[in-house]
């Protein structure tokens, strides 16, 4: 591959040991083993195809163009009034 034999791999997994230790080089296989995982889940929905989104019936409200509802535009016009 890049030269490599098993005895260097061996001494390379050797220094690892010692600099990270076993609790800790456990976590990061199983954190590098999770990130895998969630890469291969990513690429296989993105290739699913997707349905296309219902159609809505419903009107679609724009915020801040909200028309206020029948009983509440009545509500407000009579507070009004009584002002006056």
């Amino acid at each position: 591959m890049f030269g490599l034999g098993m005895t260097e791999l061996l001494v390379i997994l050797a220094i690892v040991l010692l600099i990270f230790g076993p609790k800790r080089l456990k976590n990061i296989g199983s954190d590098l083993g999770n990130a895998i995982k969630g890469f291969r889940t990513a690429v296989t929905e993105e290739e699913e195809p997707k349905a296309p989104a219902p159609e809505r019936s419903e009107e679609r409200v724009i915020e801040g163009e909200a028309s206020p509802a029948p009983a509440q535009k009545q509500a407000s016009e009579a507070k009004q009034d009584t002002k006056a």
